[in-house]
């Protein structure tokens, strides 16, 4: 395509013909997203109302489960057209529309996993001084700067790519994705370049926070008395184990994205470019909902009726 063509649709490159098989990848995918839908919805009803889970710690885990329900569905949903499509092309808009709902997506779950690292450094480091330092208007406050902040942050991200002028409009993805967008600009992407470096030093920012949190923590498991090192396991364990799928996801797709893949089997490709959308909305309703106690029993009234 020429500088003076403007693109109208992109071509979803990474499907390939499953046959008869289509129908059983259909089923599988539409399974997992009922699951993903049912327990982070059960999740985010026994929250609300419990109120013995009204605390910082829980309100975080809702605002965590309701991210992921809002990626999920920015996903899934067009993952299961696409299959049973024979024609994987989607519209410049809805393109950009899913850019922004996954893009969004992603921003929020690593500002709640900081927020959630910083609300466990204050509950094991500053026992004596949570309630003051942790109060509901700080919780709200964080809440909302927590989907403020990337909400604004991708659409001037997605704003900078819309003018570009595009010389192709193949995307070798199974879904719409930004960086592949401006790989096939024409015109001049410096701008964008740069505001990506940006944007990516204020999420090592919130990486650097994670890591400092968890060091302290550490520190106090190491120095104090069991019952302290027991506590501290058994609520940050799960937040861990979270932040550490989330970011292998991540490097997975960041690797797929700079290095070139083809000699890696493309079933495999598409599973990894997944894996970061997918895992987490699967993985962190049953690693919260069955390690955290007072979740796990408050689950079992709500589905047994005993709320």
């Amino acid at each position: 395509m020429t500088n003076s063509t403007r693109v109208s649709y992109f071509t979803l490159a990474a499907y390939f013909d499953l046959g008869a098989l289509q129908y059983l990848y259909f089923m599988i995918i539409m399974s997992l997203y009922v699951f993903i839908v049912c327990a982070n919805v059960l999740l985010i009803v026994v929250i609300c109302m419990n109120r013995s889970l009204h605390e910082p710690m829980y309100l975080f885990l809702c605002s965590l489960f309701v991210n992921e329900l809002y990626g999920s569905t920015g996903l899934f949903p067009f993952l299961l057209v696409q299959i049973l499509s024979d024609i994987h092309t989607v519209s410049v808009p809805f393109c950009f529309l899913q850019i922004y709902c996954v893009y969004t997506y992603a921003s929020i779950q690593f500002s709640n996993l900081s927020i959630m690292s910083y609300d466990r450094y204050l509950a094991i480091c500053c026992p004596l001084q949570y309630n003051t330092r942790m109060t509901s208007n700080k919780v709200a406050m964080l809440i909302a700067l927590t989907w403020f902040y990337p909400f604004l942050a991708i659409f001037i991200l997605i704003s900078l790519s819309v003018p570009l002028q595009l010389c192709g409009n193949i995307i070798n993805k199974v879904y719409c994705d930004n960086y592949s967008i401006v790989k096939l600009a024409c015109s001049d992407t410096t701008v964008n370049n740069v505001y990506g470096i940006f944007y990516t030093f204020t999420t090592v920012v919130l990486v650097i926070l994670i890591l400092y949190t968890y060091m302290k923590i550490l520190k106090v498991c190491f120095s104090g008395c069991k019952q302290t090192r027991q506590k501290a396991v058994s609520t940050c364990t799960p937040h861990l184990a979270s932040l550490i799928n989330f970011s292998c996801g991540c490097f997975f797709e960041i690797v797929q994205n700079r290095l070139d893949m083809k000699h890696v089997p493309i079933v495999l490709r598409i599973f990894l470019s997944l894996y970061w959308l997918t895992c987490q909305p699967l993985f962190n309703p049953v690693m919260y909902g069955l390690n955290i106690t007072k979740i796990r029993i408050s689950c079992k009234s709500v589905i047994f009726g005993k709320l």
